[in-house]
């Protein structure tokens, strides 16, 4: 018995819909990252980009659990000036982007 590695010439991808409606933020998260890596199929090999696209719809109604989440999670930017580092909590980066916490 030989074992089977992918070659770059064989990679097939797919499209991915995903629905983040009700979803928990942690596990719609890992879900994802298991998709883009290519972990899910039966060819999945270490070195090479085997994963698929993914497309997230209705990333404003993913289910945030936990108390005060909103206002203890934090998320941070540099903008590599001095002084330029830049704080939001998950609240208030949900009201105005809300593609970008499911990104991050």
């Amino acid at each position: 018995m030989k074992t089977y590695t992918l070659k770059p010439q064989d990679i097939e991808r797919r499209w991915w819909l995903v629905d983040a409606t009700g979803q928990p933020l942690g596990r719609l998260a890992s879900r994802i990252a298991q998709i883009l890596r290519g972990k899910h199929k039966p060819t999945f090999t270490p070195h090479l980009n085997g994963g698929d696209f993914v497309i997230v719809i209705n990333a404003e109604k993913v289910k945030i659990t936990g108390n005060r989440k909103h206002e203890q999670r934090t998320y941070g930017r540099y903008s590599y000036y001095p002084g330029g580092y830049k704080e939001e909590t998950l609240g208030s980066l949900m009201q105005r982007y809300p593609d970008r916490v499911v990104e991050m």
